[in-house]
Order: structure tokens, then sequence, then C-alpha cells
């Protein structure tokens, strides 16, 4: 058993609950390049075309063979360029059709491409989609996600056993190394990944206690199978596994899974079945408080902001933007654009201190911990980051939830300075911005250290590839 000590679990109101919502009718998807980092995108539409499921939408410019596709049938509705038009989204109208496409499923890699699934893996050092003709060293799998709110995959993917087993099966095959599943030992996954473990020699079963990131492949990795200079990891997620292995059961490709809307703004926290990339104002219009429920209006969405993502690692959508590519969860948080009367001289009893500075943490301290989560005191968040960004200060914290073996304080300085040759001494190919949030949530300095560990892990991939 893999016992991880050193996380923070995060108190937040707004778990979603036990029902699930179809949703998989409503009108607009998106495909967003953005949400691939390294892919450099080729479009294959123009507005007003008509396309089926499945049809490539864009392709990467140095691998054609790596392909974004359309989730359903419908016409492409919207182009949308930003700055030096940079191509951000494609616009798909759905035409109402709820059936997939078929595909050939007797070659693993050419289905995976064919159906643009090859872009739901992930590389690690650099956190790219991985080359077709690749081989990693390892392939790893987490069946939980420890992070706040996070979806129940047992209530996810429940009936769908089969499924997950198929594609752990077939995930297995792209590696000559072995294919590591991580769960929680309570989880009634486990039984089924440990069954799929004891059929194959090749896929290893890990039971992980511990708060989180211990959900995070990441830490996952650093502790089972770290990565080196030169090395190649893969990821991908559970659902996405179960979406593969449904895939090949059933030799129909149906972008289909379950999304968790949680979060202290939302109405009615709970689950939805929906298709990759769907519209989030379309999904969420009952969601967010207001006197016209199920009215949306004007007013409502200027207090609440729209996480595509977990609170930590996920990315402000808004309420007219789209799921993420890789994303199982919607958070919503109240704006804190409110003024913090005398800020840190209050007693700050609704704010939660993991520095102790408000009456709030020690008397979360003082709790049991099975309490803690019942007493809404503790879990008032927001949107406000309760400063303004000031001198990087040294508190010792970040070694208190950073679990990797790493100095956490001394990479990220380094990669501050872009001091490259001391990055890879400390170890900057195991990790990815993500495994930083619990630091960038208690930093005192308001930094943006995950910002900072994506901009050093792209110019070392620049000069990979250079």
């Amino acid at each position: 058993m893999l016992k991880i000590k050193r996380g923070l679990d995060i108190p937040i109101d707004g778990e979603a609950q036990k029902n699930i919502v179809d949703a998989t009718f409503v009108g607009d998807y998106a495909v967003q390049p953005p949400d691939f980092v390294g892919l450099t995108p080729r479009l294959q539409v123009a507005e007003g075309d008509t396309v089926e499921c499945g049809q490539p939408l864009v392709s990467d410019k140095a691998d054609p063979r790596v392909a974004l596709t359309s989730p359903v049938s419908g016409t492409v509705k919207a182009v949308v360029r930003g700055e030096k038009r940079a191509l951000l989204a494609v616009v798909v109208a759905s035409d109402g059709r709820r059936d997939g496409c078929e595909v050939d499923t007797g070659d693993l890699r050419a289905m995976l491409l064919r159906t643009g699934m090859w872009s739901l893996l992930k590389r690690r050092p650099f956190g790219t989609i991985p080359s077709p003709d690749g081989k990693p060293k390892s392939l790893f799998v987490s069946c939980f996600d420890s992070a706040p709110l996070a979806p129940d995959y047992d209530f996810v993917l429940a009936g769908r056993d089969e499924d997950l087993a198929a594609g752990l099966q077939a995930l297995s095959t792209l590696t000559d190394g072995e294919t590591h599943v991580c769960v929680r030992p309570w989880q009634r996954l486990a039984s089924v990944v440990r069954r799929v473990a004891q059929d194959s020699d090749k896929i290893v079963f890990h039971e992980v206690v511990g708060p989180h990131p211990a959900g995070n492949v990441g830490t996952q990795i650093n502790r089972i199978d770290p990565i080196n200079k030169g090395d190649e990891v893969w990821t991908v997620g559970v659902q996405e596994a179960a979406m593969i292995g449904r895939t090949l059961l059933t030799g129909v490709y149906n972008p289909v899974k379950t999304v968790a809307v949680a979060g202290p703004a939302a109405s009615h926290p709970q689950y939805y079945k929906i298709r990759a990339g769907v519209a989030l104002h379309d999904i969420l219009s009952g969601q967010i408080a207001n006197p016209d429920y199920p009215v949306m209006s004007d007013n409502a969405k200027s207090g609440v902001r729209v996480v595509s993502g977990n609170v930590l690692t996920g990315s402000n959508a808004g309420l007219d933007g789209y799921l993420g590519a890789r994303d199982s969860m919607v958070t919503l948080l109240p704006e804190g654009d409110q003024y913090d009367f005398m800020g840190w001289l209050m007693p700050g009893l609704k704010k939660y201190s993991f520095s102790r500075t408000f009456i709030s943490g020690m008397l979360h301290d003082m709790l049991p911990k099975n309490l803690n989560f019942q007493f809404s005191i503790f879990n008032s968040f927001n949107t406000n980051v309760h400063g303004s960004v000031r001198p990087f200060l040294f508190t010792g914290s970040f070694e208190q939830v950073f679990p990797f073996d790493i100095y956490p304080l001394q990479l990220i300085k380094a990669c501050i300075v872009g001091d490259v040759e001391l990055q890879e001494k400390l170890g900057i190919y195991e990790v990815e911005p993500e495994d930083f949030a619990l630091c960038e949530f208690i930093d005192p300095s308001k930094t943006e250290i995950q910002t900072i560990i994506r901009e050093a892990l792209e110019v070392l991939r620049k000069e990979a590839i250079a």
C-alpha cells in the first residue's frame, strides 16, 4: 500500500449529489486546441461545413495523424480565433443525433488516432500528446481523484466494469513496461482492477491512501516509477480508459462521459451525462442561483465564476465557455470581488486558514476530522486571494503539502531565474503544474506558481524539439 502523508484536503461546500441528469442532447460543442500542450493546430473544416461524429476538425501540423475530432454530427457553427489569429475553438452545432460512428477496432493505435481518442493520452514530461510511434517505459491510470469536490468514480462508472477492464487491458499493450493502476482501498473499483491485474502480467495494482494530491498521477509516478531525463511515461484518466474499452467492445465511438457540477455557488450540485466539449451554459442554466430561476440573468452571471475543472487547477471558462477536453467536473464559486474589511486584522471566523492566521484555522485543528466538513463556518470559499502579489516569502510551508521527493521551493526559484541545469538536477522532468497547485493555494506571496512551472517546462520542451 502506498501511503501519502504530506498534502492537504480542503473542506469546500457543494459536493455533487448522487444523481445523474442526461444532458447529451444539448446543442453546441467545441474542440479547443489550447487544451493540448504542444499541439500546433491546422484547421480541417470551415464555418458552415457539415461534419459527422468522429470527423477530424483540427490536426497537428507536426504530425497530421494526431487529430481532434467532432464529438457530434452537425454543422460547424464558428471558428474562434484569438490574438495573432491563434485558433482557440471550433464550435459544432449538433443535429440532434445521439449515435456515434462505427470504427475498426482491429488495430488499437489506428483506432485511437481515427477517433481522436489518442489526444486523451498525456505524455510526461511536458504534458503533451504522445507520438503515435512512441513507447513509454510505463503507463499510469489513477482511478480516483482527491481534489476538492472531485467526482466519485465508483458512482460515475457504476455498471461499466467490463468497459474499464477492456480499456485497461488494451492500454497495457501500448507499453513494453508495466501499466500501473492506482485506487483507494475502499473503492468498489478496487475489486475490478485487482481482477484485471490478476489476469495480466503487465498490469500492476496499487492501493493509495492519504490526502490530496494522492490522486494526482504525478504523485503516484514519483512514488512508483520516477521519471528521469530521457524517460517517457504516459497517463490517461479512468473515464477515458473506460471510453476506450467501450469503443473496443461495441465497435462504436461515442464520446459520452459523466461530469460533476459542484461548488458553493451551485444551486443543485449533481452529475451530468454529457458529450465531450459541451457548452457550459446549456448544463448550468439552472445551477446558478438567481431570482428568475431556472432562467439565467446577467446579474447572476456576474457573481459566479465558472471553472472547468477543480478549484486548484481548473480554468476560468465563463458561462459562455466549453468543458475542457480532459476535465471531469465543473466548479461554481462565488466571485471574491467584495472589499475585505481590515483584511487579516479581523478574527476571520469564516476564513479557511492553513497557517492558523485566523481563529478559524485554530478551531479547525481542534475539532475531530470527521466533524470539520460538517461546519460551514470553515467552508466559506470564494475567489478572493486576500491580498496582492508581494515578494516571494520563504516560509517552509510548501514541504508540508508537496509529497514529492523534490525540493519545491528551490525548484520554483530555479524556474523563476531560468537556470535550466539546476531545474534538471531538482527534478523538473517529474512535475506538471498541477503538482504545485497546493503550494500555490497556501502561498502567502500570491505567486502564480503553476504558470511559472508551465513556462519553464515549455522552454525545455522547445529546446528538446529544436
